[in-house]
């Protein structure tokens, strides 16, 4: 039998907790012991310690490092109400700090809630950051966004609005600049992507802009789209689909597009004109964006279009620009007009307070009433007045205003002789 030596220095006898810690050796003794067929009792004689701190380290089955108790903390128990507070606030542990006080009486630090929702905070980080490349078929998805930089344009620095589209299959793009992203920008930048493509996706993926979303729960993922958006994809016969909120990555394909513009198509370059710039990007797109080897795919875009998406996507129906061609039903006001685009077009005085129909093409305003046309005008300008005086017979004082079509309101409606007799003569 092994010879197990133990020491003849006896260290302090103490209950469990208390007890001055043993090394690994005595404890392994201890083992050994017992496993020799010794007693609890005759063991603990042994080393000089309680029998209930012996059968506490055969219970552990070996050593263990002491570890001294926690003391409970403020916010024990509040792990889950406080991680969802976290993600609702988007990591703002002050907002949080301000709920506890508010909601739970709980008082405390702003130190102290940091500290509790540390390990919150990276979970968010992480799946924040986590992203899970998926394809699309050919033909399926358009991702649209927008992408902002300086550019030198006839010597002077311009802030130019870039254009985005790019397939989802065949990662092939459209670019266009513009001067802001106003709604008109977002759906002219569509029209001219569907006619570059010469074809309409199934579908378009697109970031919250506010021209676009009116609201996005980013908990529900209720959307609500803008009407105008709305109309827009049913005149082109597509689907929306909008990411989620703060998760622009959804989209990554069109925001590595973005970047790619910058950086390969604008970066550094100076240009004579707007118009310059435009031909740029026209003869860019062909000639390299098109043309070069795609990282993800191995292949060039437009030879990957060309044999399998072109084919997908819906043809592009021979029809005019979605800004051209709306329908609207307006109410006539008691000044004879109905308002559109900030505009205001003339109709017969007798339809005050009457619901006509407005149609919109090719520059023209056209007004019915029960399916007859009441009025035509050119589209005007907007804060502009376009009035037929015809509109206006029979209705007392319609003579004063002579107001030529498609001009600015005048800033007097009656003559000034007598703005000048009410106020005793000329100033």
């Amino acid at each position: 039998m092994t010879e197990i030596r133990i020491s003849d220095a006896r260290r302090p006898h103490a209950e469990p907790g208390s007890e001055t810690m043993r090394m690994p050796d005595e404890v392994a003794a201890m083992l050994e012991l017992k496993r020799r067929g010794w007693g609890v009792k005759r063991i603990a004689r042994e080393f000089g310690a309680c029998p209930k701190t012996v059968r506490a380290w055969i219970k552990a089955g070996g050593w263990r490092p002491y570890r001294r108790p926690g003391r409970p903390k403020k916010l024990d128990g509040l792990e889950t109400w406080l991680e969802k507070r976290l993600v609702q606030h988007r990591g703002n542990a002050d907002v949080v700090r301000q709920e506890l006080a508010d909601q739970l009486g709980i008082k405390t630090t702003l130190r102290t809630v940091e500290r509790a929702v540390e390990p919150f905070r990276q979970r968010i980080e992480a799946e924040r950051r986590a992203t899970v490349r998926f394809e699309t078929p050919p033909g399926k998805q358009l991702q649209i966004d927008f992408g902002v930089t300086g550019v030198m344009i006839a010597g002077k620095r311009e802030r130019v609005h870039l254009f985005v589209a790019t397939l989802g299959y065949s990662r092939r793009g459209f670019v266009r600049a513009g001067r802001c992203e106003r709604q008109s920008a977002w759906f002219d930048g569509l029209e001219g992507a569907f006619r570059h493509f010469n074809g309409v996706p199934q579908e378009v993926l697109l970031d919250n802009a506010k021209p676009l979303v009116d609201y996005h729960n980013a908990e529900t993922r209720e959307v609500l789209l803008h009407p105008r958006l709305k109309a827009f994809a049913r005149y082109w016969d597509f689907e929306v689909r909008a990411c989620a909120p703060y998760r622009a990555r959804t989209k990554g394909k069109d925001e590595s597009g973005v970047g790619y513009v910058k950086k390969n198509a604008i970066a550094g370059r100076v240009f004579e004109s707007w118009a310059a710039l435009d031909a740029h990007l026209e003869r860019w797109t062909r000639e390299i964006s098109d043309t070069r080897i795609h990282g993800t795919t191995g292949e060039p875009p437009i030879v990957r279009f060309q044999r399998e998406e072109a084919a997908a996507l819906k043809p592009y129906p021979m029809k005019p620009p979605f800004r051209q061609v709306r329908d609207l039903v307006r109410r006539v006001q008691a000044d004879c007009c109905v308002e559109v685009d900030r505009a205001a077009y003339s109709v017969p005085w007798r339809l005050i307070g009457e619901r006509v129909a407005v149609h919109l093409i090719d520059g023209r305003v056209r007004i019915s009433h029960n399916g007859a046309v009441v009025a035509e005008h050119a589209e005007g300008r907007p804060r502009t007045r376009v009035l037929d005086p015809a509109h206006f017979h029979g209705v007392a004082g319609a003579a004063r205003p002579r107001v030529i079509a498609g001009s600015e309101a005048p800033a007097l409606l009656r003559p000034l002789d007598e703005y000048e007799a009410v106020a005793g003569g000329r100033w």
